[in-house]
């Protein structure tokens, strides 16, 4: 188990839905930004579909969720969020999403990129299957980091408008149940709790006591009293 990188100077955050970032790695975000770092959050869908209340619509629903996003993003001090708008349960992995996400790298140029793991179909011990969208986002995030940002022969079109190949140092892969790195987030625990609160449309009482539950359960693994999980991956 690794703990706590040297702050990166870019961090690049790559989720399927407004929310997903600040449940997962909101924490870690306060944290880098606090000293320094600058975060992009980059969500791929509108997330139109996530209400169960009969008056809602998706139209509705997916501009009140942008906004609860960049409400949240202001208080991890995120520096800027980019949504690509897909519909929410439709995100599949095709070439044009991966050239977007490919963009976006090459735009940023992250010393970090965050996503979920796209090798996680669901949890035994949480009674949980992972959306079909966290996995398409992830799936096309860490083919965009690796090989397709990399080399400049994908997407030729992008060096013509004067964005150059890009290599990410460093891939962290959310992981809530087996990671293999730490970042201690006992500082930055109740930014993590304010942000998750901006999502209204999104989280209950119950869901942030489950976060600063879960964000304990972890912290124990390193010897901090809060801390977030991801499966670290050092590119050569």
């Amino acid at each position: 188990m690794t703990k706590d990188i040297k702050t990166p100077r870019r961090v690049l955050a790559i989720f399927a839905h407004p929310d997903d970032m600040d449940f997962s790695s909101a924490g870690t975000v306060a944290k880098w930004s606090a000293q320094g770092a600058e975060i992009t959050y980059l969500v791929c869908t509108d997330g139109s579909k996530g209400s169960d209340d009969p008056a809602m619509t998706p139209k509705r629903l997916a501009v009140l969720r942008e906004k609860e996003q960049r409400d949240a993003a202001k208080i991890l001090g995120v520096k800027e969020a980019i949504f690509l708008g897909r519909p929410d349960g439709e995100l599949v992995v095709d070439l044009k999403l991966k050239e977007e996400i490919v963009r976006v790298i090459r735009r940023v140029r992250p010393d970090v990129v965050i996503t979920l793991d796209p090798a996680f179909l669901y949890s035994l011990t949480r009674g949980f299957i992972n959306h079909s969208d966290h996995r398409a986002a992830a799936t096309a995030a860490v083919d965009a980091v690796f090989p397709l940002a990399r080399d400049r022969l994908n997407f030729p079109q992008h060096e013509k408008q004067g964005l150059k190949p890009h290599k990410t140092p460093t891939l962290f892969l959310v992981s809530f149940d087996e990671p293999t790195h730490l970042e201690d987030i006992s500082k930055t625990i109740d930014k993590k709790i304010a942000a998750l609160k901006a999502h209204k449309s999104q989280v209950s009482p119950d869901g942030l006591k489950r976060m600063r539950e879960r964000g304990g359960m972890l912290g124990k693994r390193g010897r901090m009293r809060y801390a977030e999980g991801f499966k670290r991956i050092e590119l050569a």
